[in-house]
């Protein structure tokens, strides 16, 4: 048939096209893909993944939940963190560095079961517990890096068998004890154990470890001398022990190892003199800080020879009079940071001489607690070759605001305070265009000139971020200039006489300003209305403030201190701030609010102190049952409020004053550390909220001076923490509970005018008490009360004490004689009254109320 094919041409072409399609259509026809990761590695690696939870949140640029990717239906070798041996398949590194997981690793741990790894990295996470000592048994591990955790207990010894290690780095955890034997690990080049709280002497093993490049031991609890042999660490580069207890001379061997380039050994106690033995060759060491310790003497001079050096920390070091030739410091030209703070000399640094020498290089000088020239006669020939980043000046003695400053326009940083300069801090300070931290405080200054070619407008934006000019004798109005400064984010001009009103053009600085304290001034009117939106912190206490809270305070969401102690507000209480998620102080302290306080919820709040105003009504019993922070303390403690402190701490930090223990006591870093409740001087009624008891971080509890009756609540045996208990000046009644005797940080207790009875807790901390601690409460009594109390009490309501005759001594005799009667009895009891009148036993005297009882007061804790 025309136009048919011939079968046996089909065969071929058939084949053909088959063979095209098979192979461009191999992906779809081919066996499952085989993966590279072994079967046994991939479960172990997901069950590790369900051991831990990720903390929320995680979103920081730095952090991310590697874990995330791991999925059943996929190659580990290509999840996050992980990677394999290409030939083999095995797993052999596992990095979850900031991956936000925290949990508690346990002995039979999934981890354990992938063999090979040769690097581990958990650093930067929130792992807790103590590390199992099976870690050991990862033989092949070169990398170990658990770092920034909390990681808690001993560091196991097993890790001591991880001969192949080449780094270890366990930093910044909770470990304790003495550091386990590392005598083994002969490949190790990196040891990091910093900011523990490891002790015991150094670790002298330490020193068969000659690959060793960089050791740090810092932040810890060691003590004792360092090795004089230490320069056997002979590749040694990084030695890093500051924060430690070290004593004894430092060893001058130690300047021998020639490849050692940094020295960090601030804050011990090392003493002697300094020694840097014989320097020939010119050393390689760029950082030598061996400040804040206890050497004495002259500086040596060959110091001079160290010409690599770029830091330099000799402070605190005490020359003992000695002069100190400066000059010596001139031939350090790499030189960066100079910090000679403290060197109890009687030499005069000569500050203009000092900037005008060849130091090109330094950006940070601290002369501080010297005695230092800072002439403002300036020649023409003066140059200052270099321009100084930070400067500080604390503590010199210096009577006129340094003119030379001026020229410093990359000055950053100044500190000038603790001096004797009076008149007006200078106009051109502002106009630096780099300055951004300066403290004037604890001078005579009486006020500021007008800064040159700064002007209060919109564009006006300097780099100012940091004022602080407390402690001295401002007077007059808050500068409108301040307005101007438009970062600012902490202003301090505390403990001054400047009068009138806030500005309101300090609402320009709503979008900076974090900290404002203008406490102990003379300022007037109301509060501001809608100009602080970005504060942490607003301190106005002890002025002359009138009127009312502004309502608008509850939109400052980021408020966490709020203290308006002694002003003349006269307002209700301000239930609404309940609302701020962040409140953590309130201090109303001394003002005339009144009425209720209703029943609050402040879940963040970590000191209140309503004392002294008039507040009244009664607190419910479950008042106190909602007060989150208050309640657990610990478990509620906030990453990125630690965060917070530590970010601001170098420039400022809250303080307030509290009534604890009887006497006012000013209380620095307060967010961090202490709690308190102060409901004092006021006209509260009713009974104590039971609920009370709830509250087991609290430290201080002053309820005195107010109208409180019915019992003390048994609940507050609960207050684990509590240091200062003042219930005194009330109408409470029935027996102080017994469980305040269990509580073992309790040092000082007042519950007198009261009408209490029973007895007295027999503590350790009762018997500390003062008598005035428990003055007019007629019923008390006990072997506490008789330790530390004369004559206070009557005796307890079991005794039978008829009423005391006027001449007791002849009633006795009469009595006792007309009762025996005739006879031979006569002459038995002349005697018997004879002995009652001259000797008067103790335990014949008993039921006629003439105790005596022992005197011992004994000073409160």
């Amino acid at each position: 048939m025309k136009g048919s094919w011939n079968s046996t041409s089909i065969i071929p072409i058939t084949f053909s096209f088959l063979f095209l399609f098979i192979f461009n259509c191999r992906d779809v026809f081919a066996v499952p893909t085989k993966y590279l990761c072994h079967p046994q590695q991939r479960d172990a690696l997901l069950e590790l993944k369900k051991e831990f939870e990720i903390q929320k949140p995680c979103s920081d640029d730095d952090l991310h939940p590697k874990t995330e990717s791991w999925a059943n239906n996929s190659d580990c070798c290509y999840w996050d963190g992980i990677t394999c041996n290409a030939i083999s398949g095995e797993v052999i590194e596992i990095d979850l560095s900031r991956s936000c997981l925290h949990g508690q690793f346990h002995s039979n741990t999934s981890l354990f079961r992938v063999q090979k790894l040769t690097t581990l990295d958990l650093s930067y996470n929130y792992f807790s517990g103590q590390i199992p000592s099976s870690i050991g048994n990862f033989s092949h591990l070169t990398t170990l890096d658990l770092s920034k955790n909390y990681f808690s207990g001993q560091i196991p010894s097993s890790i001591g068998n991880l001969s192949h290690l080449t780094l270890l780095e366990l930093s910044g955890n909770g470990f304790v004890g003495e550091m386990p034997y590392f005598g083994r690990m002969k490949e190790l080049t990196y040891l990091n154990v910093d900011s523990n709280e490891l002790s015991g002497i150094f670790p002298l093993y330490l020193l068969n470890l000659k690959k060793l490049t960089d050791l740090s031991l810092s932040r810890n609890q060691f003590t004792g001398i360092l090795p004089s042999n230490i320069s056997s660490l002979s590749k040694l580069e990084f030695f890093e022990a500051w924060g430690n207890a070290f004593s004894g001379t430092l060893p001058s061997s130690l300047f021998t190892i020639p490849s050692l380039t940094s020295i960090d050994l601030r804050n011990n106690q090392l003493n002697g003199t300094l020694e840097f033995g014989n320097i020939s060759s010119p050393s390689t060491l760029t950082v030598l800080d061996i400040g804040n310790n206890n050497f004495i003497g002259p500086i040596p001079k060959i110091i001079s020879k160290l010409v690599n050096l770029q830091d330099l920390d000799l402070s605190h070091f005490n020359t003992q009079g000695c002069p100190v030739d400066f000059s010596i410091f001139t031939d350090l030209k790499s030189l960066q940071l100079l910090n000679l703070s403290h060197l109890n000399t009687t030499t005069t640094i000569d500050l203009n001489a000092l900037l005008s020498s060849h130091l090109n290089s330094i950006y940070l000088m601290d002369l501080s607690g010297n005695h230092v020239s800072a002439t403002n006669k300036i020649s023409a020939t003066d140059h200052h070759s270099q321009l100084i980043s930070d400067l500080y000046l604390s503590g010199c003695s210096i009577t006129e605001f340094p003119e030379l400053l001026r020229t410093q326009h990359k000055l950053t940083n100044l500190d000038i305070s603790n001096n004797r300069i009076k008149g007006q801090v200078p106009g051109w300070l502002w106009t630096l265009p780099k300055l951004k931290f300066v403290d004037l405080s604890s001078n005579t200054f009486i006020g500021f000139e007008k800064p040159e070619d700064l002007e209060v407008s919109s564009t006006t934006n300097p780099s100012m971020q940091y004022l602080v000019g407390s402690k001295n004798n401002f007077m007059g109005k808050i500068p409108s200039f301040i307005c101007a400064l438009r970062s600012l984010i902490t202003l301090d001009l505390s403990d001054n006489n400047l009068n009138g009103s806030i500005p309101h053009c300090m609402g320009n600085l709503k979008s900076t300003l974090s900290f404002l304290n203008l406490r102990q001034n003379l300022l007037g009117g109301g509060l501001p209305k809608n100009i602080f939106k970005s504060l942490k912190s607003l301190d106005l206490g002890h002025n002359q403030l009138v009127g009312k809270l502004p309502r608008s305070l509850i939109r400052f969401s980021s408020l966490e201190v709020l203290n308006l102690e002694n002003n003349r507000i006269n307002d209700t209480f301000p239930l609404w701030l309940s609302s701020l998620k962040k409140l953590q102080v309130l201090v109303l302290r001394s003002n005339a609010f009144h009425g209720p306080i209703h029943h609050a919820t402040f879940r963040t709040l970590r000191i209140m102190d309503l004392s002294h105003n008039h507040f009244n009504g009664t607190l419910p019993s479950n008042y106190f049952v909602k007060w989150s922070a208050l309640s657990s303390l610990r478990e509620n403690e906030d990453q990125s409020y630690q965060k917070y402190m530590g970010d601001y701490f170098r420039y400022y930090h809250d303080s307030v004053v509290l009534m604890s223990k009887g006497v006012e006591m000013e209380l620095v870093r307060i967010l961090k550390i202490y709690t308190a409740l102060d409901f004092s001087g006021n006209k509260f009624e009713g009974e104590i909220p039971r609920s009370i008891g709830l509250l087991k971080e609290l430290h201080i509890l002053n309820l005195s001076s107010n109208a409180f009756t019915g019992h003390i609540p048994s609940s507050m045996g609960n207050l684990r923490e509590l240091e200062s208990l003042d219930l005194s000046q009330n109408m409470l009644s029935g027996e102080i509970p017994q469980e305040l005797g269990n509580l073992s940080y309790l040092a000082y207790v007042n519950v007198s005018h009261n009408q209490l009875v029973g007895v007295v807790p027999g503590g350790t901390q009762f018997r500390r008490q003062n008598c005035s601690s428990f003055k007019d409460n007629p019923g008390l009594y006990g072997p506490s009360l008789d330790e530390v109390c004369v004559d206070i009490h009557e005796p307890s309501p079991q005794q039978y004490e008829p009423p005391e005759p006027e001449d007791e001594d002849e009633e006795v005799l009469n009595w006792i004689a007309a009762a025996i009667g005739f006879g031979p009895g006569i002459a038995f009891g002349l005697t018997m009254g004879y002995i009652l009148v001259f000797y008067k036993p103790e335990w014949f005297m008993k039921p006629f109320g003439r105790k005596k009882h022992r005197s011992r007061n004994t000073a409160t804790r």
